[in-house]
């Protein structure tokens, strides 16, 4: 791979990431409406592995109280914070988990990545977002995070699997459905990444390790730095921007994305 097709592949999954607008989706358009090579799981796995110590990184305080609470969580009590945050979001990654092996044992992965699929589910979900942030309350904290909710953002983020849903974008739906307000909601959905990149990250390794060259290892590295970067800027930037703006920008690049990909599948 060029240098610039790995800093493109880096760019795009690092901004896309933990925006509520599909990584996947964009990451797959790349080569579906440009032509060029697809990156393959070895990259993949790089730009993954990059955007999860963005996303460690920025939300450290949480990610050292869930670690914190871990050894009480093995004893089988979630009595204190961190196990009770560390518990919840174990019980979120289920359902992704999950769904994810019924799809790849199905063998659906590969016919789910086409335009017209990315279209439907980036309009679709764009406004099924819009309607959640517009009509959602704002009564609930992140403090207020439950077993009952943790099981039902689970289930949203089990649907994002299908690309261009946005996995950040269907975790930050439900949490406003469910009354959380913006901040908390998108900070939650971030800290259920966590566990759900590294699942993806071990599964993409498996073949990795089998593939692996000193020159992909080099690209590998170059493509992990420039996401790690890119994530940690989109995320600063989405943060800031919710204590002062909702969803709607997002939703607006989704429809418009969406409309545009179905007319180019079905024109």
């Amino acid at each position: 791979m060029s240098l610039f097709h790995i800093f493109l592949v880096a760019i795009i999954q690092g901004l896309t990431e933990f925006l509520p607008i599909s990584s996947s989706g964009h990451l797959i358009l790349l080569p579906n409406l440009t032509g060029l090579e697809d990156q393959g799981q070895t990259i993949d796995a790089a730009v993954h592995i990059g955007t999860l110590f963005a996303v460690i990184l920025y939300f450290w305080r949480d990610v050292k109280v869930a670690i914190g609470g871990l050894p009480r969580l093995v004893r089988g009590r979630a009595d204190t914070p961190g196990a009770k945050l560390a518990f919840l979001l174990l019980i979120a990654t289920i359902p992704v988990i999950i769904f994810g092996f019924i799809l790849h044992i199905a063998d659906l992965t590969d016919m789910l990545r086409s335009t017209a699929v990315i279209g439907w589910t980036m309009l679709v979900f764009g406004i099924i977002l819009y309607w959640a942030d517009q009509k959602g309350p704002t009564t609930k904290i992140a403090q207020d995070w439950s077993l009952k909710d943790a099981v039902i953002m689970g289930l949203w983020q089990a649907i994002a699997l299908i690309p261009g849903t946005s996995r950040s974008g269907a975790t930050i739906t439900g949490a406003r459905a469910l009354g959380y307000n913006r901040e908390d909601a998108a900070r939650i959905a971030m800290l259920m990444s966590i566990p759900t990149i590294i699942a993806s990250g071990v599964l993409l390794s498996i073949d990795v390790i089998r593939d692996a060259n000193a020159a992909l290892a080099l690209d590998s590295v170059i493509a992990a730095v420039f996401a790690f970067l890119s994530a940690l800027l989109a995320l600063s930037l989405m943060m800031r921007l919710l204590r002062s703006v909702s969803f709607t920008p997002y939703v607006i690049y989704r429809v418009i994305l969406g409309i545009i990909l179905l007319y180019i599948a079905y024109a």
